[in-house]
């Protein structure tokens, strides 16, 4: 007996639209720390009807090309204490706190969105 397997596969573009990445800063926290370019999201938020269009074509780019620069991928971890906690010798006691580069939030909620839909409409969880 012969199984034919049906292949579904994912055609995403690579291109980000305007829209999409305006979209994508809006929805960043205004109460963030820093990330390891320094720019405050209450920042790049003002800036955004500006650069929208150049960090569309930039993150299109990127993502046609399948490469990312090494200052997109950089981050630093800290550990801080959970207060109130009353023995600091277990794990679970800490939480990690990851500072990124602002602009690698809004690609990483751009894939998470890809992911998203692809799940629902392809019924994947359900």
């Amino acid at each position: 007996m012969e199984i034919i397997k049906e292949q579904n596969v994912l055609n995403i573009s690579p291109t980000i639209l305007i829209e999409e990445i305006s979209k994508l800063i809006r929805s960043l926290l205004n109460r963030k720390a820093l990330g390891l370019d320094g720019i405050l999201n209450k920042v790049l938020k003002v800036a955004a009807l500006v650069i929208a269009k150049d960090l569309a074509e930039a993150a299109s780019y990127y993502f046609a090309s399948r490469i990312i620069p090494k200052s997109l991928k950089e981050f630093i971890t800290m550990v801080l204490r959970k207060k109130g906690k009353k023995d600091y010798s277990l794990l679970g006691s800490y939480k990690l706190i990851a500072f990124k580069n602002t602009l690698v939030k809004i690609l990483e909620k751009h894939v998470a969105n890809i992911i998203f839909k692809a799940v629902e409409e392809y019924k994947l969880l359900f």
